[in-house]
């Protein structure tokens, strides 16, 4: 099993930037597989950003360009570096795992507004 715990979120203007880390426990973070989803009010839940345990990368559409996802297996974190925000990035956004078994943080707060 492994726990995750997310900071980094807050207020930000549109055009700012912000970085989200995710910090997880337990062992072998090595092997997981790891996420960003985000849920605005009123809306599903949806993948952002994932790295593979060798590095792979995926990005939504909507952010490719303006955000980037790494991990520090030696410091089991995982990051989504965020620029160019805009107002529809705002939601809560949530750190994932995936391996035997899916994991979810509790979740941090972005509003990017005026």
């Amino acid at each position: 099993q492994v726990q995750l715990v997310e900071s980094g979120g807050g207020l930000v203007q549109p055009g700012g930037s912000l970085r989200l880390s995710c910090a997880a426990s337990g062992s072998s973070f090595s092997i997981y597989t790891m996420g960003w989803y985000r849920q605005a009010p009123g809306k599903q839940r949806e993948l952002v950003a994932r790295i593979t345990n060798i590095g792979n990368t995926y990005y939504r559409d909507s952010v490719k360009g303006r955000f980037t996802i790494s991990r520090d297996n030696a410091m089991n974190t995982v990051s989504l570096q965020m620029k160019s925000l805009k107002p529809e990035d705002t939601a809560v956004y949530y750190c994932n795992a995936e391996y035997s078994g899916t994991y979810w943080g509790p979740g941090t707060q972005v509003t990017v507004s005026s």
